[in-house]
C-alpha cells in the first residue's frame, strides 16, 4: 500500500502509470461502456482522415475531369461522412462525460463512507475546509479524465498517426516539408506541460488553503466579530486569495503563450508546403488535390496536438487531485475499527481494567484507570478542567483506541464488539449540542424508520420539551438552521435529551449535559432525568457538584489518574479533592450572589 510520502512523489512526477490505472480501475463497473467508448474513439481517428483524401480524389479525379455527376456523388459521400464522424462524437462525449460522472458519484460515496468510520484523531489533526476541499472540486476534477483524458488522447494520437500515414502514402517529400517545425512544437509541447503541470498543482494547493480559511471563519464569525478583528481577518483573507489569483494567472499565462505558438508554426507549415506544392505542381511532379489535401492534413495535425497538451494537462490536473484523494483511501488503516462480535450484552456493568490513553506519544491524558459500574448503578465524574472525564467517555464509545489497558461491557472487550453493537446500547448527552440542518423530528430521529413520531411526542413530554416545540411555528416539522442556531441553547438541549432518550438506551453518558441551560430549564429536565436513570446504567460528568450529590458512586478524576472514589458523604467526611472541590464550587456561588 503506497504510504503519504510515496503519494506527495508521485505527484510530482511527470507521469505516474500506476496512479493513472488506479484511477481507470475506478471505471470497472462501467466496463462494457468504457469499451465501446474506446471502439468510438478509434472509428473518429481513422474517419478523419479520410476527409481530406476524398476531397484529393474528387479534385483530381472528378473535377478535372468535368464529372458533375462524379462531383455530385463525392459530395454526397464526404457530407455523409462527416455526419457519421459528428454522431460518433455525439455518442462518445455523452458516454465519456456519463462514465466520470458515474465514477465521481462513486468515489465521493466512497470516500463519504470512509470519513465516517474515521476515529476522531483524523479530525483532530485535518482542517474542515481541507475535507470539503477533497470531498467536492477533487473528486469532481477526476471526471475530465474520463472525459478529457487519456481516451480522448489516445484518439488523437491515433488521428496523428493516420494522418501520417495518408501523407506519406500520398507524398513523402511533401511530408518531411510541412514537418520541418516538428522539433520545435515538440519542445514547446514539452515546455509548456512542465509548466502547467506544477501550475496546476499550486492551484489545487491554494484552493485548499481557501477553503479551509474561509471555513473555519465562517463558523467563527462570532468569535471574529467579538474581538473587532474583522479588518485583520479581511487583511489574511486578501493575501490568500492573491496567491490563489496567481496561481491561476500562471497558469492561463502558459497557455496564452502555448496555444499562439502552436498557431504560428501551423501557419508556418501551411506556408511551406503552399511554396513547395506550387513549385512541384507547376512542374508536374504532385496534383492540385494532393497539395489542398496536405493543407487539410496539416491543419488536422496541429489541431489533435494542441489537444493533446491541453487534454494531457487535464490529466495532470486529475492525477493531482486522484492523488490526493487516493491518500484517504490508503490511510484508512486508521479508521474507526469495528469488532466483529454482535452479540448484544444481557448485564451493561462496565469494567475500566487499568485503562490507559495519551493523544500524543508519551502525554497520557488517563493513567491506569481501573473501576467498575454495576449494571443499573450511576457513576459521577468530577475534576479539574483537563483531568481526563470526557476522554473516559470517548474511549467507552470507541471514539479513539485505547493506550493500554481494557474496557468490557457485561464481560466482553469492546474491542471486540461491532461498534454499531456498542453505541446502540449508549446515548451521550454532550454539553455541545450539534444540530443538523433539517427538521426537528429529523434531528431526534437522526432519519431512523423504527422511531415513531408518537414515541418521540411521548419522549419529548416527559423531558419537559414537548411545551416549547409545540409552540414553534412549524412543532415537529420546524427547520433549523445548520447547529441548531435559531434555537437558544436551552432549546437545543433539550431536543439533544429527546435525541438520547428515545431510542430508551440502555447506558445513558450526561457530559455537562446541564451546564448550557438556566437554572429553571434544570430543574424541568433534572425531575425527568432522574426518572430515565431509572435503572439504567449511567455515567454523569458534571461541573455543578450538586446535581451528583444522589449517584451511587463519585469518582475523582486529578491529572489523569483516580484520586478518590466514594459517595458523595464518604468523600466529604474525608476532606479531600472532592471536599476542596465542593468548598471551592460553593465560594464560588457566593461570590456571584
Amino acid at each position: 500500500m503506497p504510504t503519504t510520502q510515496q503519494h506527495k512523489n508521485n505527484t510530482g512526477s511527470a507521469f505516474d502509470r500506476n496512479l493513472l490505472w488506479r484511477i481507470y480501475s475506478l471505471a470497472k463497473p462501467y466496463q462494457r461502456t468504457f469499451i465501446l467508448a474506446i471502439c468510438l474513439t478509434i472509428l473518429i481517428a481513422l474517419l478523419g482522415p479520410l476527409r481530406p483524401f476524398l476531397i484529393q480524389y474528387t479534385i483530381d479525379h472528378q473535377i478535372t475531369e468535368g464529372n458533375i455527376q462524379g462531383i455530385i456523388n463525392m459530395s454526397l459521400l464526404i457530407g455523409g461522412l462527416l455526419i457519421i464522424q459528428a454522431m460518433f462524437q455525439l455518442w462518445n462525449t455523452i458516454i465519456t462525460n456519463a462514465i466520470g460522472q458515474n465514477v465521481v458519484k462513486d468515489l465521493r460515496i466512497r470516500i463519504f463512507n470512509k470519513l465516517t468510520t474515521r476515529k476522531l484523531t483524523y479530525y483532530d489533526k485535518t482542517p474542515v475546509g481541507t475535507m470539503v476541499t477533497r470531498t467536492t472540486s477533487d473528486i469532481e476534477t477526476i471526471s475530465d479524465v474520463f472525459s478529457e483524458g487519456l481516451i480522448n488522447i489516445s484518439g488523437d494520437v491515433l488521428q496523428i498517426v493516420f494522418i501520417l500515414i495518408m501523407m506519406l502514402w500520398s507524398d513523402w517529400k511533401m511530408t518531411l516539408v510541412s514537418l520541418s517545425v516538428l522539433p520545435f512544437l515538440l519542445y514547446a509541447g514539452y515546455v509548456f506541460k512542465e509548466k502547467v503541470r506544477i501550475s496546476f498543482e499550486d492551484v489545487r494547493n491554494q484552493v485548499s488553503r481557501l477553503n479551509t480559511f474561509v471555513q473555519e471563519h465562517i463558523q467563527g464569525m462570532s468569535i471574529v466579530q467579538l474581538f473587532n478583528r474583522e479588518e485583520q481577518e479581511l487583511s489574511r483573507f486578501k493575501a490568500i486569495n492573491k496567491e490563489h489569483k496567481s496561481a491561476n494567472i500562471r497558469s492561463i499565462f502558459y497557455y496564452s503563450v502555448f496555444f499562439p505558438v502552436v498557431e504560428i508554426l501551423a501557419a508556418i507549415s501551411t506556408g511551406l508546403i503552399v511554396w513547395y506544392g506550387s513549385l512541384a505542381v507547376m512542374e508536374h511532379e504532385t496534383s492540385a488535390g494532393i497539395m489542398i489535401a496536405f493543407i487539410m492534413y496539416t491543419n488536422m495535425f496541429f489541431r489533435p496536438i494542441r489537444q493533446i497538451a491541453d487534454r494531457f494537462n487535464t490529466l495532470q490536473m486529475g492525477m493531482v487531485a486522484a492523488n490526493r484523494i487516493f491518500v484517504i483511501i490508503d490511510e484508512a488503516n486508521d479508521s474507526d475499527q469495528s469488532g466483529s462480535n454482535r452479540d448484544i450484552p444481557q448485564q451493561n456493568d462496565i469494567v475500566f481494567d487499568q485503562v490507559s490513553f495519551a493523544y500524543n506519544k508519551d502525554q497520557y491524558v488517563l493513567k491506569d484507570i481501573a473501576f467498575t459500574l454495576a449494571s443499573g448503578k450511576t457513576l459521577a465524574i468530577v475534576g479539574q478542567t483537563g483531568s481526563g472525564k470526557t476522554t473516559i467517555i470517548n474511549l467507552l464509545s470507541k471514539f479513539y483506541p485505547l493506550t493500554a489497558g481494557e474496557i468490557r461491557l457485561g464481560g466482553i472487550s469492546i474491542q471486540d464488539m461491532d461498534n454499531h453493537t456498542l453505541r446502540s446500547k449508549i446515548a451521550v448527552v454532550l454539553q455541545d449540542v450539534f444540530l443538523f440542518s433539517g427538521s426537528i423530528f429529523e434531528n431526534i430521529s437522526m432519519f431512523r424508520s423504527d422511531i415513531s413520531k408518537e414515541q418521540m411526542i411521548e419522549t419529548a413530554k416527559r423531558l419537559g420539551a414537548h411545551e416549547f416545540i409545540m409552540n414553534l411555528p412549524g412543532q415537529y416539522n420546524q427547520q433549523v438552521q445548520e447547529r441548531g442556531l435559531t434555537l437558544s441553547a436551552g432549546q437545543r438541549q433539550l431536543i439533544s435529551f429527546v435525541r438520547a432518550m428515545v431510542t430508551n438506551p440502555d447506558i445513558l453518558i450526561l457530559d455537562e449535559a446541564t451546564s448550557s441551560v438556566d437554572h429553571h430549564t434544570e430543574q424541568v429536565i433534572q425531575q425527568a432525568i432522574d426518572k430515565m436513570m431509572h435503572n439504567r446504567t449511567c455515567i454523569i460528568i458534571a461541573h455543578r457538584l450538586s446535581t451528583i450529590r444522589h449517584a451511587n458512586q463519585i469518582m475523582v478524576l486529578h491529572q489523569g489518574k483516580i484520586a478518590e472514589v466514594g459517595t458523595h458523604d464518604s468523600l466529604m467526611l474525608k476532606q479531600g479533592v472532592y471536599y476542596k472541590l465542593c468548598q471551592a464550587q460553593f465560594a464560588e456561588s457566593l461570590l456571584y450572589t
